[in-house]
């Protein structure tokens, strides 16, 4: 009676023994990476491992499987048959551990735990920041942060790898989310400190569109808002360089290459004694804010839910500190405030 006890109890649970020998949870991480990326190359740079380790954990799971689990189109791979069913069951078994990993964190509480966050490119000056100042409040605590584009944050978030994502505007086509708003991002326009605008009060947008200007890349949220207030004055910016990066651009300004808007969280470390100058510019600064965001109906661990509360908390801080850099956000800051004050006021006196 007991060995068919036992026999109908092993019967009902399917334990893939010949996979558990034979494959490891590192081959299957880069294998789910590569077909993921749709590159060897993107995979080794995400896993922080060499090509060759990469193409070695390939060849060792393709011997496990006993089937070819890629083949090559030019300079391309493309996962086979088996290959899809295999990434198919690898996203399926990461999100289970995934759900397990937040619940056992949950079940111990805040004393240790593991953050995942993508952020957009801008976004790494910002981050940092607000995630060193939790880290100093929970020591136990876990961090992993990406930082990549626009395109591959929205990517990522549909494939639900991370926690928490911080973007420059909440996606509004491409996936449903809730999105709060956790810090100002001003855009500003940025020169040497030599060029003979610096100083100069309310410079006309017009001025501005006849000097060499350096513009981010097609897709990028700065290039399309710095176009917008172009556009609506009727001017088009002098452009003399496309740069796909921020510090680029920062280093381009510097070497007299021409002027660019940029976030004023690119100037946080070096602040006011910097290299480059804020110019005072009629429409900007562009005022815009950071979200963090999450998929709608995702829920939260413990340790996810309260970064949220307490990035939203620590967003009075930020913008001290973006007014020491420069001390005219402080009173741009204030203006809504005035405004509403003196709408009160009328109010008041109607009555």
């Amino acid at each position: 009676m007991g060995l068919s006890d036992d026999t109908s109890y092993t019967s009902a649970v399917a334990v893939p023994d010949y996979l558990i020998r034979h494959a490891t949870l590192r081959q299957l991480q880069v294998f789910e990476a590569i077909v993921r990326l749709g590159s060897f190359t993107r995979a080794a740079e995400e896993l922080f491992l060499t090509q060759p380790t990469v193409s070695m954990q390939i060849r060792k799971l393709n011997d496990a499987m006993g089937l070819p689990l890629f083949e090559h189109v030019g300079r391309n791979v493309k996962p086979t048959e088996a290959g899809l069913e295999l990434y198919e069951a690898c996203r399926r078994m990461f999100e289970i551990m995934a759900n397990l990993e937040t619940k056992i964190a949950d079940l111990k509480g805040m004393k240790c735990g593991r953050l995942r966050m993508a952020v957009i490119s801008t976004a790494k000056y910002l981050a940092p920041e607000i995630l060193g100042e939790f880290s100093r409040l929970y020591p136990g605590i876990e961090f992993s942060l990406k930082v990549s584009n626009r395109e591959r944050i929205i990517e990522r978030m549909h494939a639900n790898e991370d926690d928490l994502y911080i973007m420059g505007q909440a996606p509004e086509d491409e996936i449903e989310v809730d999105a709060f708003p956790i810090a100002p991002n001003p855009l500003v326009v940025l020169a040497p400190k030599s060029h003979p605008l610096v100083a100069k009060k309310k410079i006309p947008l017009s001025k501005l569109a006849k000097e060499p200007f350096i513009i981010r890349e097609p897709g990028s949220g700065m290039r399309d808002a710095t176009l917008r207030v172009f556009n609506a004055a009727g001017l088009r910016p002098n452009v003399r360089m496309e740069l796909g990066s921020n510090e680029a651009i920062k280093h381009a300004v510097v070497g007299g290459l021409g002027l660019s808007v940029l976030s004023l969280h690119t100037l946080t470390l070096e602040g006011a004694e910097g290299p480059v100058a804020i110019l005072d510019v009629e429409h900007f600064p562009i005022m815009r804010q950071w979200y963090i965001v999450y998929p709608k109906g995702k829920e939260l661990s413990l340790v996810a839910r309260t970064f949220l509360e307490f990035a939203i908390s620590n967003e009075p801080q930020i913008r001290e500190r973006m007014g020491k850099i420069w001390p005219r956000l402080k009173t741009l800051f204030q203006e809504p405030k005035k405004s509403t004050a003196r709408k009160k006021k009328r109010k008041t006196a109607k009555k």
